[in-house]
């Protein structure tokens, strides 16, 4: 049996190829950024997923509220928020800014969100286009192992500095960090 057959077993299951959507997130009740992806990641999911599941796949989508350092490790979490399509990251590009929400709830003012960038263009939320962009490269891109985003030696400082804030200090109210339209500040 040739090496490709092999893999293919691996990933097809019941006639169906699997997608699973991993979506990693600090805070959904104060982080504007976290909110805003988990909404653009729906908004994509309602667009597509009926299309890829008509074709043959099977989407398991899982929200994963990273809650300490030592998940954050086994994770393999660097940033929040993170997507995933089969284990890698939609945007292996790291850019993170200050987060006027999150430094308000740790009552930190160094803590930093993700930023996307998509065709040239920077926003607190992920434009849906890069979501589903990224979905349709791993559904249809050449084959690969799913990605190993298991646990990691260290964790990023940001997400270390996030949760000792945090468990130091109470939430202080509820700040925005991006303006109405969705962009970055810089």
């Amino acid at each position: 049996m040739s090496p490709g057959v092999t893999c293919r077993k691996r990933i097809v299951m019941n006639d169906k190829r699997q997608l699973k959507i991993d979506f990693l997130y600090l805070d959904l009740g104060v982080c504007s950024p976290c909110q805003g992806t988990e909404a653009a990641l729906d908004q994509a999911l309602s667009d597509i997923a009926p299309l890829l599941e008509e074709v043959g796949f099977n989407i398991t989508v899982n929200r994963i509220h990273v809650q300490s350092t030592d998940q954050a490790r086994d994770l393999g979490f660097v940033s929040s928020p993170t997507i995933r399509v089969n284990g890698r990251d939609i945007q292996p590009e790291l850019l993170e800014k200050s987060c006027i929400s999150c430094s308000d709830l740790c009552g930190n003012p160094d803590i930093c969100c993700r930023v996307w960038t998509y065709n040239g263009e920077e926003s607190w939320t992920p434009p849906k286009a890069l979501i589903i962009d990224a979905i349709l490269r791993e559904a249809y891109g050449p084959y690969k192992e799913a990605a190993d985003s298991g646990p990691q030696a260290e964790v990023p400082e940001n997400i270390r500095l996030f949760f000792a804030a945090k468990e130091g200090a109470k939430p202080k109210g509820k700040g925005s960090c991006c303006d109405s339209s969705g962009k970055s500040k810089k």
